[in-house]
C-alpha cells in the first residue's frame, strides 16, 4: 500500500493489518471519489457523465447513427454493460431513456423510437420494447472521436478502449445541464439555448477578459426543455451565474380563452421545469380535499383557510394533454365575474405552477476535480479544452496529408522509371531492399510500390497523382500555418462553432422556448381587516390576540404556573416574531393567532423550531419597525422587521451565532432613540451612535458594538435618546442601590466610538442593568 506508513498498528497485531477506523476512512474515501468522479457528476468538457459518454460511445460503435436503421434498446445496453460499463442494467437503460426524453433534454442526443415516458413520471417501456438511435446533434460529441482528440483508456478489464471524454464541438455541458447527487456534493445544471452559448462562447474567444454582464446579454438564461418563464430580477440572474449556485423563480405560461355568454377559462400550456399536469392536480385536490395531519384530530386553521380560498374561485380543472398539446391544463373559475388576476394568483401562490428552479454549477474541471463553478469559468475551461482538441485534430490531419504526400512521391518516382522498377523485381530476389538502394526510397514507399496495381501504372494515373499532391501540398501548407498562429487558429473555432449553431439551431427552428421577464412572485395573500390588536404572550410561550389597545396587563389570566412575558400593542397585518436560540428568526401572521379571552395556544405549534432549539425572544410589529439585534459576544446590526420575515414554519437562518453565544433581547428603535446603550457584564456602559452600525437586511454576525474583556459577555443593548437611561444595580454587598437617571450631560462621559470598552457606571456595582426613559405622552 502506497499510504502504509500513515497507518497506525495495534500492537501485537500482525504487521499487514490496520485498524478499524483507517479501513473505514479509507474505504469510504475511495467510494466517495468514485461516486463524484465515475457516477454523478458530468465534465465541463464534454458535458457527460460516465454511464452517458459510454452508451454514446458505444452506439456510436455500433454504427447506430442518425441515418441508419435504430436497433432494440436492450442490444444498446448489452453492448455498454458487456464493454465498457460492469454495472446494473437498470441503470444503464434509465440513462438511455433519459438522453432520449425531449421534456428531460433541451437537445436529445438519442433518438427513441417507442414508450419512452412521459413528463407525468410515467416510465419507459422495457427495454426489450423500445429501440434507439443516434440523433444528428449526437454528431457534435462524436464527429471527431477518430481523429486523435481525445486520450484512449482501457475499458473496466482491459480488453477495450473507450475515451476519456468526447471531443465536444460545443459545451454540451451548458445546452443539455445536468443533474445528480455524490457523495457530500450535487450539481443542479440548467439547459441552455444552443445559438446563445455559441454566441457566448464565441463573444468570449474574441475577448477573454468579456464581463459577465456582456456575456448574458447574449446567453441571458436557462432555456427549459418545457418552456415557462422565469420571473427572477436579472440582478439575481447575474448572481447566480457568478457564484454558480443559487434558486430561479419559474412560473408556467397560459392563456385566458373567451367563451360564450362571458364565460372564460385559463389554460396553461407550458409548466416549470420539474412540475407535471399530475403534480398540479394532485396539489389542488390535496388543498380541496385535505387530510387530517399525523397526530391532529381535525383540520388546522390553515388547511381550512386554504379550502375555503381555493373553493371560492375555482370550480373545476381538467387535464387534456395529448398528441396535439403536449401540455393543456384548464382551470375553469367559480364564476365569470371572478377578477382573472386574482384567480391567477391563487393559483400560482398555492400550487407547483410557480416554483424556484435551483442551479448548482458542480461539475469536474479540465483539471479533474470537481468544484462549483461561475459561467465565465466555465465558458473558458471549455474554450481551452477545445483549442487543445482542434490543435490535436489538425497535427493529426498533417500527419495523414503528410505520409499520403509521401507515398505520391515514391509513386511519382516509379513512373518517370517504370521499365527499371519492372526489370528489379523481376530479377531480385529480394525487391524491397533493392528498390530501396536503387531509388533512395522508404520504407513505406516501397513496401506500397510492391502492393501497386498494374492499371495505376497508365499514364493517366501520374497526371491524378501530380494534381492530388498538389492539392495536398496546399493542405499541407494551410494546416502548418494553423498550429503555428493562434490566430488563424481562433478563426478556425469561430468558424466550426457558427457554423454548428447555424446547422444545429436554426433561428426559425429552434427559437427561445422560455421567457426571461421580471414578475412579482405570486404571494398568498389572506385579506385581513386591518384594526388594532393586542399580542398577549406568556412566559411559557402561550400566544393568544386582544381587540384593541390599552388593556390592563394585570386583567390577563394564565395557566397555572404560567405567567405574562410580553403585550405588543400592534394591528392584525403586522408579524409575530419568535427568536430560536440558534439564530434563526420565525415568523407568525398576528391574523391568524387566536383572539378571545381563552389561554391561546403554544407558540411552538405555530412553527417548526429545529431539534435542540427553544424560543429565546418574541416581538410583534410593523414590517418598517426598526430593530437593533445584538448577541452576548458583543456583535450586533440594526434591520426590519420585514426583513426578517419568512414564509417557511422553519424560519429563516438570520443571527450568526458561535458556540456559547447567546442572543440578546432584540430591541425597537423609537422615532427619539439615537444611540445603543450597551453594557458589560463588568458593569460598564457604552452609548454608540446609530450611524456607525451597519443595517443588515440578509442577517449576519454584525460589527462589534462593545470591546470585552476576557471571559466576559455583553448583557445588554438598547435604544436610547434624549429622555435619557435608569440605571439599577447591585451593591458591593448584594443590597440593591437606588436606581439613578442619566440624561444629557450625565449621559456624555458613556457615549463613544463603537467598539470601545465603555466606562463603568460606578465603582463596585455589580448586574448593572439599564432601560430606556420613555417620553412623556402628550396631553
Amino acid at each position: 500500500m502506497d499510504d502504509q506508513q500513515d497507518i497506525t498498528y495495534q500492537p501485537d497485531e500482525p504487521a499487514d493489518s490496520l485498524t478499524l477506523a483507517r479501513y473505514a476512512e479509507r474505504a469510504y474515501l475511495d467510494y466517495a471519489v468514485s461516486v463524484v468522479k465515475g457516477r454523478a457528476l458530468p465534465e465541463v468538457t464534454d458535458g457527460q457523465k460516465p454511464v452517458q459518454r459510454r452508451i454514446l460511445f458505444a452506439m456510436q460503435q455500433m454504427g447506430l447513427r442518425a441515418d441508419s436503421k435504430p436497433v432494440k434498446s436492450a442490444r444498446v445496453v448489452g453492448e455498454v454493460l458487456g464493454k465498457y460499463h460492469p454495472h446494473g442494467d437498470q441503470s444503464a437503460y434509465d440513462a438511455l431513456v433519459r438522453l432520449a426524453q425531449d421534456f428531460s433534454l433541451r437537445y436529445p442526443l438519442i433518438d427513441g423510437q417507442g414508450n419512452f415516458g412521459s413528463r407525468d413520471g410515467d416510465g419507459a417501456a422495457a427495454m426489450r420494447y423500445t429501440e434507439a438511435r443516434l440523433t444528428p446533434i449526437a454528431r457534435l460529441l462524436l464527429d471527431e472521436i477518430d481523429q486523435g482528440t481525445v486520450e484512449f483508456v482501457a475499458n473496466y478489464d482491459g480488453s477495450e478502449e473507450e475515451p476519456k471524454v468526447l471531443p465536444a464541438r460545443l459545451p454540451m455541458v451548458l445546452l443539455n445541464g445536468a443533474s445528480g447527487i455524490a457523495v457530500g456534493m450535487a450539481t443542479e445544471i440548467p439547459p441552455h439555448n444552443l445559438r446563445e452559448v455559441a454566441a457566448a462562447t464565441v463573444a468570449m474567444i474574441r475577448n477573454p477578459n468579456i464581463t459577465l454582464a456582456e456575456l448574458l446579454t447574449l446567453m441571458p438564461g436557462p432555456d427549459y426543455p418545457g418552456g415557462g418563464q422565469i420571473i427572477s430580477p436579472a440582478s439575481d440572474i447575474a448572481q447566480i451565474y457568478e457564484g454558480g449556485r443559487g434558486s430561479l423563480k419559474v412560473r408556467a405560461r397560459w392563456t385566458i380563452e373567451e367563451m360564450a355568454r362571458g364565460q372564460w377559462q385559463m389554460v396553461v400550456h407550458e409548466l416549470p421545469p420539474n412540475t407535471s399536469a399530475q403534480k398540479v392536480l394532485e396539489e389542488i385536490e390535496e388543498i380541496t380535499n385535505p387530510k387530517i395531519r399525523a397526530g391532529k384530530k381535525a383540520l388546522s386553521t390553515e388547511q381550512t383557510q386554504l379550502k375555503t380560498t381555493m373553493l371560492g374561485v375555482l370550480d373545476a380543472v381538467r387535464d387534456e394533454s395529448g398528441k396535439d398539446a403536449p401540455v393543456r391544463l384548464v382551470f375553469e373559475p367559480k364564476s365569470k365575474n371572478i377578477e382573472q388576476q386574482e384567480f391567477i394568483q391563487t393559483l400560482l401562490a398555492h400550487t407547483s405552477l410557480e416554483s424556484g428552479a435551483p442551479i448548482n454549477l458542480v461539475m469536474i474541471g479540465k483539471d479533474g476535480r470537481p468544484r462549483q463553478k461561475g459561467l465565465a469559468e466555465i465558458l473558458r475551461e471549455w474554450i481551452a479544452f477545445r483549442f487543445e482538441t482542434v490543435t490535436k485534430r489538425t497535427r493529426f490531419q498533417l500527419t495523414k496529408v503528410e505520409d499520403r504526400i509521401h507515398i505520391l512521391e515514391g509513386r511519382m518516382l516509379v513512373l518517370l522509371n517504370i521499365d527499371e522498377v519492372i526489370r528489379i523485381i523481376r530479377e531480385s530476389d529480394e525487391p524491397k531492399p533493392a528498390l530501396i538502394e536503387a531509388f533512395n526510397l522508404s520504407d513505406r514507399q516501397a513496401e506500397d510500390i510492391l502492393e501497386i496495381r498494374l492499371r495505376q501504372l497508365a499514364r493517366l494515373e501520374a497526371i491524378k497523382i501530380e494534381q492530388e499532391l498538389k492539392k495536398l501540398r496546399d493542405e499541407q501548407a494551410e494546416l502548418d500555418v494553423l498550429l503555428k498562429s493562434e490566430t488563424m487558429m481562433r478563426r478556425r473555432i469561430i468558424k466550426e462553432i457558427e457554423q454548428d449553431a447555424k446547422q444545429y439551431s436554426p433561428e426559425d427552428k429552434d427559437p427561445r422556448r422560455t421567457l426571461i421577464q421580471e414578475e412579482r412572485r405570486a404571494a398568498a395573500e389572506v385579506r385581513v381587516i386591518d384594526e388594532p390588536v393586542t399580542v398577549v404572550v406568556s412566559g411559557k410561550g402561550w400566544v393568544r390576540t386582544r381587540q384593541g389597545h390599552g388593556h390592563d396587563s394585570q386583567q390577563f389570566t394564565f395557566k397555572a404556573g404560567d405567567a405574562l412575558y410580553a403585550t405588543f400593542e400592534c394591528r392584525t397585518v403586522d408579524t409575530l416574531l419568535a427568536f430560536g436560540t440558534n439564530g434563526r428568526v420565525y415568523s407568525v401572521a398576528v391574523a391568524s393567532l387566536p383572539g378571545g379571552r381563552g389561554d391561546g395556544v403554544p407558540l411552538t405549534t405555530l412553527i417548526e423550531l429545529a431539534p435542540g432549539t427553544q424560543i429565546a425572544h418574541t416581538f410583534a410589529g410593523n414590517a418598517e419597525q426598526r430593530m437593533l439585534m445584538a448577541a452576548s459576544s458583543g456583535n450586533g446590526f440594526l434591520t426590519k422587521i420585514g426583513d426578517m420575515t419568512s414564509r417557511q414554519k422553519g424560519g429563516k437562518s438570520f443571527v450568526t451565532l458561535e458556540d456559547g453565544d447567546v442572543l440578546l433581547k432584540p430591541e425597537a428603535l423609537t422615532d427619539d432613540a439615537t444611540h445603543a446603550a450597551c453594557v458589560s457584564g463588568n458593569g460598564r456602559l457604552l452609548l454608540v451612535a446609530f450611524e456607525e452600525i451597519k443595517v443588515l437586511s440578509a442577517g449576519g454576525r454584525g460589527v462589534m458594538l462593545m470591546e470585552l474583556e476576557d471571559k466576559e459577555q455583553l448583557v445588554q443593548a438598547i435604544a436610547v435618546g434624549a429622555p435619557g437611561l435608569i440605571v439599577s444595580a447591585t451593591g458591593q454587598r448584594g443590597g440593591k442601590v437606588p436606581p439613578q437617571t442619566l440624561r444629557g450631560k450625565t449621559l456624555l462621559p458613556f457615549v463613544g466610538k463603537r467598539a470601545r470598552k465603555g466606562k463603568a457606571v460606578e465603582a463596585k456595582l455589580k448586574d448593572v442593568r439599564i432601560e430606556a426613559v420613555r417620553p412623556e405622552p402628550a396631553a
